[in-house]
């Protein structure tokens, strides 16, 4: 099983910066886990929900697109929906920002569905230190490239995480693609 899949030209430099701007329109919001929990030991960051910023449907339908053909050459899984809006989050170093192991797969309605991630490298890398994605598909750790407007996307019960920000801010766009239960 392939245990991630990269789009290097996902999004072009000009459209991570509209990405940004679309979401730090208004103040963000602190960044929880599945089921609207709040532990700062496990996840320090702020996020935006792009369905709740007028301006931002391209982005989901270039989503859209790129999920379906990415899982055409990879995954082949059983996707239905785009259940939950495409999520823009802030790691800042003033506060660590960070996000340790975990998988994306939850106890939640909607979360226990995802089937797929796919997270896209909005900030330039020289821009911040740290905040870098790491995937654990296995017994060996995976570093997703730090390219500009990239996509990785992975299986969600893959454990992963983003190190803490030690210089700067990493902004990244996530969406997860939802369907029936792995058999």
């Amino acid at each position: 099983m392939l245990s991630s899949h990269t789009i290097p030209t996902a999004f072009s430099k000009a459209e991570c910066d509209e990405i940004i701007r679309l979401a730090t329109i208004r103040e963000l919001e602190d960044a929880g886990l599945v089921g609207q929990v709040a532990n700062h030991n496990i996840r320090r960051a702020e996020i935006a929900w792009l369905d709740e910023r007028e301006g931002a449907e391209w982005v989901t339908d270039r989503i859209i697109r790129l999920v379906a053909e990415a899982n055409r050459e990879s995954f082949d899984y059983d996707l239905r929906e785009f259940a939950e809006s495409p999520q823009v989050a802030r790691y800042g170093a003033e506060r660590e920002g960070h996000f340790d192991w975990h998988s994306d797969i939850g106890d939640g309605l909607v979360a226990r569905k995802r089937k797929l991630t796919m997270v896209v490298q909005l900030s330039d890398p020289d821009s911040y230190d740290g905040g870098v994605l790491e995937l654990m598909p296995g017994t060996g750790t995976i570093t997703a490239n730090r390219n500009r407007g990239q996509a990785t996307l992975f299986p969600s019960f893959v454990l992963h995480r983003v190190t803490p920000v030690t210089r700067g801010t990493r902004h990244s766009l996530t969406i997860w693609a939802h369907g029936p239960a792995f058999r």
